[in-house]
């Protein structure tokens, strides 16, 4: 049986859609609250939780179906990362994230990916323009490891800035089954465009 038919599959889908759209949850803590809520238990049988391909298209739809904002959220978010992404052309900015899926929530911020192998020179540049910021960090995408990540607001939308080294950018821009996981300013342009 293909998995994607699932029922259970679609049911917890949605509702980690749901959660991710209303309670601001990333996809791991949603989908296994959402597994939760479905099971009534702590116990998740193995193979019933949906791949983030399987949510994204359930918080593409949750969004279309009672967020009518989305689109033109989306398109102004877009818009925002089209211009930061020619501000910081210098550190090879890649958009990723909800904006670059077109599925951006209320809280999504806008995502990008920086491919420079000096981070401090970013953040310099950061605060000789104003800009404040907040660092943390998050998974490295390759898998195991950490990347710190700057917190800001520009042009009153909420950003990350995820800092690599150049060396990351290699076989990065290689699609899985759902395309491309990232895409440059052009590329950003074109979906965009496309809506």
């Amino acid at each position: 049986m293909n998995e994607r038919s699932d029922p259970v599959r679609r049911e917890i889908a949605a509702e980690a859609a749901r959660l991710i759209a209303e309670a601001a949850l990333d996809y791991g803590s949603a989908k296994k609250k959402a597994a939760r809520r479905v099971f009534g238990a702590d116990s998740i049988p193995k193979g019933v939780l949906p791949d983030n391909d399987e949510i994204d298209a359930a918080l593409r739809e949750h969004l279309d179906l009672f967020d009518e904002d989305h689109a033109a959220r989306w398109q102004r978010r877009g818009r925002v990362a089209l211009a930061l992404m020619e501000r910081l052309a210098a550190f090879q900015p890649y958009a990723t994230g909800a904006v670059w899926k077109g599925i951006v929530a209320d809280h999504a911020p806008i995502h990008l990916q920086l491919f420079h192998d000096n981070g401090k020179e970013i953040e310099i540049d950061l605060l000789n323009d104003g800009i404040d910021f907040e660092v943390a960090t998050l998974p490295h995408f390759r898998g195991p490891g950490e990347v710190e990540v700057l917190a800001f607001e520009w042009q009153d939308e909420p950003v990350l800035l995820s800092l690599y080294g150049s060396d990351d950018l290699r076989g990065a821009l290689k699609g899985g089954d759902a395309g491309p996981q990232r895409g440059d300013r052009q590329a950003l342009a074109r979906r965009l465009e496309a809506a």
